[in-house]
């Protein structure tokens, strides 16, 4: 299925029914009285987080979305039946927003989470609703509200608890199909992967969190170079930044740490508040490496680096040194979650402590 992440649609709820002028008109009932009906309600345009969707492709295809309108007004003191409601499905993490003014309206967080982003207009009054003492004949009645009328853009961001930052072939979907079930593709070039992958890891029995694995930056990924600033959107809901360095490149001639702190620079070009994220290192790719040049490597990189944060020596290839990086990575998350949560005020009326009495 092709990854979509940025789409525009145009919903329309639907028109309320117009109501009803009639007379009640029966044998030997010569003043029967009002008796139209109000008409119906226009069908609402509902939005609900599926939990098993992960692409906006759907809404590519197929941008004009409207509900029934609802039916007229009827005599007989009959009202008009309420048009059908719609309902759209849509990624966990979608935005909705105005697409003329960018305004954000809606943010689709929770798995099952339903919203209402078009309502139906009400039906309008037939004339049995003017009846009075001083009105016995009221031929007075309203059409129906129109409804809801919007140019939406969806943008969808994944929400991952960890990101993985990097150049191309750094090693980022070895990584991620090692620790977690996804399965992304491998191969031995640049620009393997062309669209976010999510995987779960599983640290222990409840206890897990979600990586999600972009396509590499480039230098010159802010101007619009390569791939990887077009998903750099996806990182922002996320609680800790992985840079995945490759330790061994094969070009004798690259240095790691210039590549890194070009990498940093795009970042910090294209969001302020994403480069103030959490990041952590994680140089990969030491299997490559006999255990001399490693331990001289990773000095030189770390010290030239001048990185304050956490640094991690990984082999995505042989697993070596993932489990202790998968175990930092879940107690920082479960920290991030606990201290994200509100505190709930206790009333001092209520409370156990004895030294409050």
């Amino acid at each position: 299925m092709k990854f979509v992440d940025e789409a525009f649609i145009d919903v329309a709820a639907g028109d309320g029914g117009n109501g009803c002028v009639s007379f009640r008109h029966e044998k030997y009932k010569e003043f029967g009285g009002p008796n139209g009906g109000d008409g119906g309600r226009g069908g609402h345009v509902f939005a609900v987080a599926d939990v098993n969707l992960n692409t906006l492709v759907d809404f590519r295809y197929s941008r004009r979305h409207e509900a029934k309108r609802g039916e007229h007004g009827m005599g007989s003191d009959m009202f008009g039946a309420a048009g059908d409601d719609i309902t759209l499905k849509m990624p966990v993490g979608t935005i909705i927003s105005d697409a003329e003014t960018g305004e954000v309206l809606f943010e689709l967080l929770t798995p099952g989470e339903v919203i209402t982003i078009a309502k139906g207009g009400d039906g309008g009054f037939g004339n049995l609703r003017f009846k009075s003492s001083i009105n016995r004949a009221p031929r007075q009645k309203t059409p129906g509200w129109p409804g809801d009328k919007r140019s939406l853009k969806l943008e969808l961001k994944v929400l991952a608890d960890v990101g993985l930052l990097g150049l191309p072939n750094a090693g980022k979907s070895t990584f991620i199909t090692a620790v977690s079930n996804a399965r992304p593709r491998i191969a031995d070039y640049p620009f393997t992967t062309l669209h976010p992958n999510l995987g779960v890891v599983r640290v222990g029995p409840e206890q897990s969190f979600v990586v999600a694995d972009l396509p590499g930056l480039i230098e010159g990924a802010s101007e619009g170079a390569g791939l990887g600033h077009l998903f750099l959107r996806h990182l922002q809901r996320t609680r800790l930044l992985l840079h995945v360095v490759d330790l061994a490149p094969f070009d004798s001639s690259v240095d790691p740490v210039a590549q890194a702190k070009a990498i940093i620079g795009e970042l910090k070009k294209y969001d302020a508040g994403l480069h103030a994220k959490p990041r952590w290192l994680v140089l990969n790719k030491l299997d490559m490496l006999d255990a001399d040049a490693r331990v001289t490597a990773v000095k030189d990189f770390v010290k030239r680096m001048r990185f304050k944060g956490p640094v991690f020596e990984i082999s995505a290839l042989t697993r070596e040194g993932c489990e202790p990086l998968v175990r930092a990575i879940y107690e920082h998350v479960k920290r991030e979650q606990v201290a994200a949560q509100p505190v709930e005020e206790v009333d001092p009326r209520f409370s156990n402590n004895p030294g409050d009495s």
